[in-house]
């Protein structure tokens, strides 16, 4: 076992690596930093680049470098939990490659460590390097997930943070599928704190994240951190049904009153697109949950692992 286990995903990174690496050697080198033992865990994500080829020449100049290629691209949050699976660190640090995450910030995250804290989280005070359309697309996401989830995360908190070997053991016992990381961080719990940083812009390269791949992880979040979408439409049906009922008291009291008269088209069309899009909408939500149902019940592993690096066993270890 070692004291502090940094945990990198990569998909097609090589433009950044080689300065990412420099710094954050660099910033685990400090005076305060020199007594603990690190590993450093790349998770090569699918690189279709030269990514993998840059890994290889880290593990052989850097005996601290480890790194896991998957069999292809499963996604940032499979490749965060392939890390915690194989890092063997008294406590971890998930980061970007990125540069998003600066890694001189690791020396603030352990020293809150030692003061007891098993969880540390990094939270953007700042984040002007982002676009004004993405800023406030983030900012509604973690609105509308803490007013509807059964527990509140912080604003802009990534999955940049310290977290101790308890809270990585208790991480492996969730089994699920559908992986949210900052949802699940935030479920197990734990004594937390947090650190503020400014998020700089990237170096170089190009983000992975575009607006449709933000949108789809969203509601991944949502569906996964609550289940009140499903059961808010037992409130809009019953809503609707008392209006329904009072429409019709009205239709029948008006008849007696006044004798039958044509109904109007126009309010007709209206109240039949209405009713009409209102359950294309719910089922759309029933959709999505009964989507990440089949995710589960299919049982597949949420990783598949190509090849180690660095490890004692060799064997592939699928999650």
């Amino acid at each position: 076992m070692v004291d502090i286990s940094i945990i990198v995903p990569v998909y097609n990174e090589k433009d950044v690596l080689d300065e990412f690496f420099g710094r954050l050697t660099s910033a685990i080198g400090t005076e305060f930093l020199k007594d603990y033992s690190f590993e450093i865990i790349f998770i090569n994500d699918g690189s279709s680049d030269k990514t993998e080829s840059i890994l290889q020449r880290f593990s052989e100049s850097d005996n601290r470098v480890k790194y896991i290629s998957l069999s292809r691209n499963f996604g940032k949050d499979a490749s965060l939990m392939a890390g915690l699976k194989y890092c063997c660190g008294r406590c971890a640090i998930p980061m970007d490659a990125d540069l998003q995450d600066p890694p001189e910030l690791v020396e603030k995250l352990v020293e809150k460590w030692r003061e007891g804290f098993d969880m540390v989280c990094a939270v953007r005070s700042n984040r002007e390097s982002d676009s004004y359309i993405k800023r406030k697309s983030s900012e509604l996401f973690y609105k509308v997930y803490n007013a509807i989830s059964d527990r509140t995360m912080p604003y802009n908190a990534g999955d940049f943070r310290l977290i101790s070997r308890k809270v990585i053991d208790a991480m492996l016992t969730l089994r699920e599928r559908s992986v949210f990381m900052k949802g699940l961080f935030n479920w197990v719990g734990f004594r937390t704190c947090v650190v503020d940083y400014v998020r700089p812009a990237r170096p170089s390269g190009r983000t992975k994240w575009d607006y449709w791949k933000l949108w789809n992880f969203a509601l991944d979040g949502i569906t996964a951190g609550t289940t009140l979408p499903l059961r808010i439409w037992t409130y809009i049906g019953s809503c609707t049904a008392l209006m329904s009922l009072a429409y019709a008291f009205y239709i029948v009291v008006r008849t007696l009153v006044r004798g039958v008269d044509v109904p109007g088209y126009a309010s007709l069309i209206v109240s039949i697109l209405f009713f009409g899009s209102i359950q294309l909408i719910a089922l759309g939500i029933f959709g999505e949950y009964i989507g990440r149902i089949l995710t589960e019940v299919r049982g597949r592993p949420l990783y598949i692992v190509n090849k180690t690096v660095g490890f004692d066993s060799s064997s592939k270890d699928n999650y």
